[in-house]
């Protein structure tokens, strides 16, 4: 099963414009997409949730996350369903560039960085987690991680 990076562009509401201000990018929120369900920790939301959202082309930018496992994100969903939405850890990590994560709590991009297993996930805005994982994507042993032949 795939697992597919959504990131929400050109959002006129406030917040969303303050976001896309701040990064330089036209992405304010991601999701993490497996089986139709879209993953990820939301201010509507007031934290980590699942569920199913209409990626409409003319709101969101989907691309595919060859490397990454279905059954990590949804592992790490149950984990961390009651978590709440990440205020402390996106001021911290994104607006003073501190990279503290705060336990119990993440922001959209960390929440995605960290169900897929990369590294210092407060680190990522939807717009440098997107560029990531296009890169990887493109790199020939994360396609296939296993080494396996496709019949």
């Amino acid at each position: 099963m795939s697992v597919r990076l959504a990131l929400r562009k050109n959002d006129s509401r406030m917040s969303a414009r303050a976001i896309q201000w701040w990064t330089n990018s036209i992405y304010s929120h991601c999701e993490l997409v497996v089986d139709g369900w879209c993953y990820s920790s939301s201010v509507m939301d007031k934290g980590v949730r699942r569920k199913r959202i209409e990626l409409h082309p003319d709101k969101w930018d989907v691309i595919e996350l060859p490397w990454a496992s279905a059954d990590d994100v949804r592992h790490y969903f149950a984990q961390t369903d009651h978590h709440r939405y990440g205020w402390p850890s996106l001021i911290t990590s994104q607006l003073l560039n501190l990279n503290r994560p705060v336990k119990g709590a993440q922001f959209c991009s960390e929440w995605c960085a960290a169900a897929v297993g990369l590294p210092n996930a407060s680190s990522y805005s939807p717009a440098s987690l997107g560029a990531l994982g296009v890169w990887l994507g493109r790199v020939p042993v994360l396609q296939n991680p296993a080494g396996l032949k496709s019949s």
